[in-house]
């Protein structure tokens, strides 16, 4: 079966995440962990408390570093690679490591520098996100450009999956959209507990310290094609370091990185990491898809059985 990979974002993480992982690889994800990251994955992944998990600078760490475990769990067991892979903001990192582009390690240390710009840059401007249901990409488009238009700092940041579209910006702007969602012809709004405004302008301070990061940072051709949150399109040779700087600041195409993959051939999509969140957005932008999860060992025995049948 021609299988695409994908690999989730921060929002992901509950404690008591991976315990079977820590137990399996106490090297990869306890000594690695401890030496890049200087605190304890196990001990924030498993003991939290949630406050702690949660924070932009542990979450993505930590949800990184079991995702791309999770993937060496799948891929030890499957019997062919996959032809694709994506992952949501965080994820993609987690997918570029995946094939190869750079190692387990040095991308934990590049989110780790990310994690961190992207919570100062946060501490800056009191901003947030909220989901929009029941709306399209352009009515959403258009609510936030007219809301800038008025001196607002209003943008769309992920683009999800039909009907659903996540925007970010200032607090008082993400306020605004909440209490007038039915006005401007979307069914609900939902504000979502995250830090900040991601994937908006409001990151460039994050986006420039990513860019700096990146300089020394070797990277490999892939594997297998990853495709980029900023373009919906696999990454072109050479073009890592740039796609992963702008996507900062750059709305996550995940919908149409989607559909793209099905017309491309993908036949399943394959969530490994915590939780299910892309598969679940794969089943919305790809009626009749087949998605599975991978979020535990067991789990990728069973998937692995599963694609190797097909």
């Amino acid at each position: 079966m021609r299988y695409a990979v994908l690999f989730p974002g921060q929002g992901s993480q509950r404690v008591g995440m991976g315990a079977d992982l820590f137990e399996a690889r106490s090297d990869r994800l306890v000594e690695v962990p401890d030496r890049v990251l200087g605190w304890s994955l196990r001990e924030v992944c498993l003991e939290g408390p949630e406050e702690k998990l949660t924070a932009t600078e542990h979450a993505q760490p930590a949800l990184y570093a079991l995702a791309y475990q999770l993937w060496v769990e799948l891929s030890e067991r499957v019997g062919h690679p996959p032809v694709a892979a994506a992952g949501h903001s965080l994820g993609e990192y987690t997918a570029l490591a995946a094939a190869g582009a750079f190692s387990y390690e040095t991308g934990l240390g590049l989110v780790d520098r990310r994690a961190r710009a992207m919570a100062d840059a946060v501490a800056q401007v009191k901003s947030g996100m909220a989901a929009l249901l029941g709306v399209s990409d352009e009515v959403a488009r258009q609510v936030a450009a007219d809301r800038r238009a008025e001196g607002g700092r209003l943008w769309v940041a992920n683009l999800n999956a039909p009907g659903q579209v996540v925007v970010a910006g200032a607090l008082e702007d993400i306020s605004w959209l909440v209490g007038n969602a039915r006005d401007l012809g979307i069914r609900r709004a939902i504000r979502l507990e995250v830090a900040g405004a991601f994937h908006t302008p409001l990151m460039e301070s994050a986006g420039s310290r990513l860019a700096a990061a990146l300089t020394g940072v070797p990277t490999h051709l892939p594997a297998f094609p990853v495709w980029a949150n900023v373009t919906a399109r696999p990454i072109a040779t050479g073009q890592v370091k740039k796609l992963l700087s702008r996507q900062i600041t750059a709305p996550v195409r995940f919908g149409e990185t989607l559909r793209g993959m099905a017309d491309a051939g993908v036949e399943a999509f394959v969530h490994v990491g915590p939780g299910d969140v892309t598969a679940g957005l794969a089943r919305r932008a790809v009626r009749g898809c087949r998605a599975m999860v991978v979020s535990s060992i067991a789990e990728a025995g069973e998937v692995a059985a599963r694609l190797d049948r097909s």
